[in-house]
């Protein structure tokens, strides 16, 4: 049994080092515990409402174990800053349905092509959609789900894979493309 006062006395470091290699959450518990008064301030600054950062703490602490374990994490620090100001924005994002996007991943997005997704499509574009996409290769099948079916932004779309984020960004519009050329093809052929 490990005593609370020894564990208080390992460094932030040796704390996370200890987590990674043995999976004792009493060691992850007292790492993020010193980082809760930093990351409470962070949530209030993004959401402005002191429930609201409250419960992002928390979603974070529920969810970053898992993160941890796979991640190399050179600074803690930064990069539990980055984890929980993501979180917040999402948060917020999905509290004003606000989608932010860069100008240059704008034209990539909205495309004419794959706005046909949103309206109706004849059985035989359904089909040829459906079957172009096995066709991708495994990268781009998973980031053209997750991005234009689950509505998953870049970032999350890096957490959930772990890919890049440039590599991300390549594979959707490279996947778009390859998309694009295959229903030509299969639409053509059933003409």
């Amino acid at each position: 049994m490990k005593n609370k006062h020894k564990i208080a006395e390992i460094s932030n470091d040796d704390l996370l080092q200890l987590f990674i290699e043995g999976g004792d959450i009493a060691y992850f518990g007292e790492l993020y515990r010193r980082y809760i008064p930093l990351l409470y301030g962070l949530c209030l600054k993004y959401l402005n409402d002191k429930e609201a950062a409250h419960d992002a703490v928390m979603d974070i602490y529920s969810n970053l174990p898992e993160k941890v374990i796979h991640y190399e994490i050179k600074n803690f620090n930064s990069w539990l800053y980055s984890v929980a100001k993501n979180h917040c924005l999402q948060v917020q994002r999905k509290d004003k349905q606000t989608i932010f996007v860069k100008i240059e991943d704008a034209y990539v997005e909205n495309e004419d092509f794959f706005t046909q997704i949103d309206k109706a499509q004849t059985q035989e574009e359904i089909s040829a959609l459906e079957y172009c996409i096995t066709t991708l290769n495994e990268e781009q099948q998973k980031s053209i789900q997750l991005f234009f079916y689950e509505e998953k932004s870049y970032l999350d779309i890096v957490e959930i894979t772990g890919f890049e984020l440039s590599k991300v960004k390549s594979y959707i519009q490279n996947g778009k493309r390859n998309l694009k050329t295959c229903i030509m093809k299969v639409l053509k052929t059933s003409l």
